[in-house]
């Protein structure tokens, strides 16, 4: 399993835990949408406790709702965010939004 797939697997298991889903995180797909229909149907409460976790688990700063919206779109979008934010250099991590 590369890391890709480790991180998208933690992110699913974070979510999972974090919002108490009565669901395992085998059922969350990669390019399922988080929010709205047709997606896992999280709402404005489930969004901050995933910034939250984000930050602490990952140390990723979400500072506005626009970047929210890019990066809770899905497990995949989630891992792209924290793996370019992992990969950046420590003085670059201070603002994670992509420029």
């Amino acid at each position: 399993m590369d890391n890709t797939a480790t991180l998208k697997q933690d992110i699913k298991r974070l979510i999972v835990e974090n919002l108490m889903l009565q669901i395992t995180p085998e059922e969350i797909g990669d390019q399922q949408m988080l929010f709205g229909p047709g997606g896992l149907g999280l709402d404005s409460v489930d969004a901050l406790q995933l910034v939250v976790a984000l930050d602490k688990n990952y140390g990723l700063k979400i500072p506005d709702p626009e970047f929210a919206r890019q990066v809770l779109r899905s497990t995949t979008t989630m891992a792209e965010a924290v793996a370019r934010h992992l990969a950046s250099p420590p003085e670059a991590q201070l603002s994670s939004r992509p420029a």
